[in-house]
């Protein structure tokens, strides 16, 4: 073999053996990367499989994030006072309600109906 071709070889194979231990590398980083993915692909895919409880449900409805509306200072403030009004609203029938039941509950006599039926025009 000729001098020339030999030293050719000589620097091709160097050359081959000193990329070796950086494209093993890079392959081996490769390999960990994809079997980590496949790992968290399997958590991923057992976690929706796993039957969840109510308790979690409702705290993934909390966490919800919510869409801020774009009202103008005057509306926002219109809409507080209704939201204000409504909520004092029900505060006070729930109070009459609960007032008012624990007066009828003993002022009617025993065995009597509440509502009795009405004759009705069609004969029934």
């Amino acid at each position: 073999m000729k001098q020339k071709n030999l030293k050719k070889k000589i620097r091709r194979l160097e050359k081959r053996l000193q990329e070796g231990p950086k494209k093993l590398a890079r392959l081996k980083q490769k390999l960990q990367a994809g079997e980590a993915a496949k790992a968290a692909r399997a958590r991923k895919k057992s976690a929706a499989k796993a039957p969840k409880p109510i308790e979690a449900k409702k705290s993934v409805a909390v966490k919800k994030v919510k869409k801020k509306l774009n009202l103008s200072p005057e509306r926002r403030a219109q809409l507080a006072a209704a939201m204000k009004a409504r909520w004092a609203a029900k505060r006070a029938t729930e109070a009459s309600a609960k007032s008012g039941s624990s007066d009828n509950q003993h002022s009617a006599p025993p065995g009597s109906t509440p509502h009795e039926p009405e004759n009705r025009p069609d004969g029934a």
